[in-house]
């Protein structure tokens, strides 16, 4: 004699169950269990499924969010450009986390749906890591440039409006992908470098900058006399308020550097705010100079020695 379960198995669903009760046959019973039950619960379960991964994305979406902006906002005693870098660094790791996230949880929802309706995820994974190693062998510069670049952003290596030297190529960074670096050097040439191609960096933006300036001084010269001189003229540039704002610490005449047959090289360095070295070693010249040009102290003129071919007459080139 059927029964419920016999009809409807050990664990039937509210509609078998409801169409068993009021028609108590097999065959109407069957098809609502086949037609009606199995497909709509499937359906119910992938909704679900769709569901809970909009909302497990949305709810890490704004963990992230919530941790980059206290990340971002947390330097506020630095100063405005280190903020700005910092911020932009927390951005973009933010982005590349959301992107990570948005990824790992859709691929499970993906897996679980896949499973819901009855395909066979066992092959599917076996092909699926034999094109991955196949498409990783094939695209390993590009895996190796992305890498690279979510290295350099995490460690910080360099940002946005930086001065760096890469591979003999000196320029300001004007974009930073995961995938490559564009530099602009000072001709005004745009370079395009993959970051997995970058073995080393000189960054010449990240921190503080040094402004080195090498002053030559006649060999006869009171060295005692020109650091005094030099001194009191870099002293007159730390005392303004506009050339003290780019400067660290007050500058330093290290002296003599180098002795030449007819000259002193004078040392001086400033330790200034990040790209702001230039100018400050073009004042700190330009002081010097007339410093010393005030103090009287002067170059002897070189001499210039002239080489020519002696004249030939036409006679004897005729002869």
């Amino acid at each position: 004699m059927p029964t419920l379960i016999s009809s409807c198995g050990r664990d039937p669903g509210i509609a078998c169950r409801l169409t068993w009760d009021i028609t108590h046959n097999v065959g109407a019973t069957a098809a609502v269990n086949v037609y009606l039950a199995g497909p709509v619960g499937r359906f119910l379960r992938i909704v679900f499924v769709i569901l809970l991964a909009l909302v497990a994305r949305a709810v890490m979406h704004r963990l992230i969010d919530r941790i980059i902006e206290r990340a971002a906002t947390a330097q506020a005693l630095l100063s405005r450009e280190t903020n700005e870098r910092r911020e932009q660094r927390a951005r973009a790791l933010g982005s590349i986390l959301v992107s990570g996230v948005s990824v790992v949880i859709f691929g499970i929802a993906a897996l679980t749906v896949l499973g819901d309706l009855g395909i066979n995820l066992a092959p599917l994974l076996a092909s699926a890591g034999v094109l991955g190693v196949a498409l990783g062998f094939g695209a390993q510069n590009l895996v190796r440039d992305y890498l690279a670049g979510i290295l350099m952003l995490v460690e910080d290596h360099y940002g946005v409006g930086d001065m760096v030297n890469v591979g003999g190529t000196t320029g300001t960074v004007e974009a930073m992908t995961l995938l490559t670096t564009r530099l602009r050097d000072v001709n005004g040439v745009v370079w395009h470098i993959h970051n997995g191609t970058i073995d080393s960096v000189g960054n010449e933006a990240q921190g503080w900058s040094r402004a080195v300036i090498d002053f030559p001084v006649p060999y006869d010269s009171d060295l005692v006399r020109i650091r005094l001189l030099m001194e009191q003229a870099i002293s007159s540039v730390w005392n303004e308020t506009r050339w003290r704002e780019l400067m660290i610490e007050e500058p330093e005449v290290w002296g003599a550097q180098e002795l030449t047959g007819n000259q002193v090289t004078m040392r001086i360095v400033a330790k200034t705010i990040p790209l702001r070295q230039w100018e400050v070693a073009r004042e700190l010249r330009a002081r010097v100079k007339s410093a010393l040009d005030a103090a009287g102290i002067t170059w002897p003129a070189q001499e210039v020695v002239a080489i020519t071919a002696p004249e030939t007459s036409p006679a004897a080139g005729a002869s």
